[in-house]
């Protein structure tokens, strides 16, 4: 590209993400007008999601003329596209076990249940919260706006910025620390990975939900510091905040620092054969294009037909060809005369 198109995909990106923060806004005022108590975060996540996945779509089509901007933002429904959710849903579990075993090893885990029949409601409740969520972040920070930095500057200078701009967008957390904004930030450029690597959001989308539902769901710990999503399993963890994160989770412990650099070398060779079938480098055709199937099938028709093949045009070669000339008429051959038979000698 050259250098005015790449400073057209950065305006786009600075307007993708202007247009990110007025979406949650708008979000959270349409949420309050229409939903109130515990079906007011689902309701914010929902009206969210449509308008960034609306917004980003009416963009690419605007600005980079796509026909199909929301299969190109990373959310075509392909052939494995399940299979792709659940490998990383089972990425993100695997890893948050991996953060807690420890803490539960070496420190210690109090762990309150509850056991009534109103929160089954609230735990699906919460799980559709966290699997909406997770999309819409997917979509703001690995969707429109990462494609056109990555237009503009290259993969590598567009993940290290939207993975700023991620964890930057986590440090109003209750309980944030520089551990847990360094940990987010990881957790982002893992996510970049994702997608560079599968060009799609599946894989990115069930890492996200699989590792919220693990740590806050199934172990009862905060997810980035919200305690608001534990509704049957509740943990309070005991040990140094180096291990256990403190008030803001896992997300803020050393372990999982060293779990983010693990994940990236698992992700790394887990999805090897997606980068092989959807990111390979396109391939620019050179020379002079020519139909090799059309031409192979006329010289077949022509070799199967069932026609005589016409006769050769005569060729002449040179000009008019030169009358024959007159030749003298020949001698005829002297004719053939008996010699005399000899006299007989006389009888003696």
């Amino acid at each position: 590209m050259n250098q005015r198109s790449r400073f057209r995909s950065f305006l786009w990106f600075l307007i993708g993400v202007c247009y990110f923060y007025v979406a949650r806004e708008i979000a959270q005022r349409v949420a309050l007008g229409l939903s109130s108590g515990v079906w007011l975060e689902l309701v914010n996540r929902i009206v969210l999601l449509f308008l960034l996945i609306a917004g980003y779509a009416g963009m690419a089509y605007a600005g980079q003329s796509q026909r199909t901007p929301i299969k190109l933002m990373g959310l075509a429904l392909r052939s494995g596209w399940r299979r792709e959710v659940g490998l990383g849903a089972a990425l993100g579990w695997g890893g948050m076990v991996a953060c807690v075993l420890p803490i539960a090893l070496a420190g210690g885990l109090v762990i309150t249940f509850f056991t009534g029949w109103a929160q089954i409601p609230l735990l699906v409740l919460d799980v559709a919260i966290l699997a909406i969520a997770a999309l819409a972040e997917e979509v703001a920070f690995r969707g429109y706006p990462f494609q056109r930095l990555i237009e503009a500057f290259g993969p590598v200078p567009a993940t290290i910025v939207l993975s700023a701009l991620f964890a930057l967008i986590h440090l109003g957390n209750p309980g944030s620390t520089a551990a847990s904004t360094f940990v987010t930030f990881l957790a982002g450029c893992l996510l970049s990975l994702a997608w560079l690597r599968t060009r799609a959001l599946w894989v990115g989308w069930g890492f996200h939900l699989g590792w919220n539902v693990s740590m806050g769901i199934l172990f009862g710990l905060p997810i980035s510091g919200l305690t608001n999503f534990s509704p049957v399993i509740l943990s309070n963890t005991i040990g140094p905040a180096w291990l256990t994160g403190g008030d803001y989770g896992p997300e803020g412990s050393a372990i999982c620092v060293l779990v983010m650099f693990a994940l990236l070398i698992v992700l790394t060779v887990t999805t090897s054969e997606l980068k092989f079938r959807y990111a390979q480098p396109v391939i620019v055709p050179g020379g002079f294009p020519v139909d090799l199937d059309a031409m192979t099938k006329r010289q077949h028709e022509a070799a199967m037909g069932t026609a005589q093949p016409a006769a050769p045009p005569l060729v002449q070669i040179g000009g008019i060809a030169p009358a024959p000339q007159a030749t003298a008429p020949a001698e005829p051959l002297p004719e053939k005369t008996e010699s005399p038979a000899p006299n007989p000698s006389p009888e003696s």
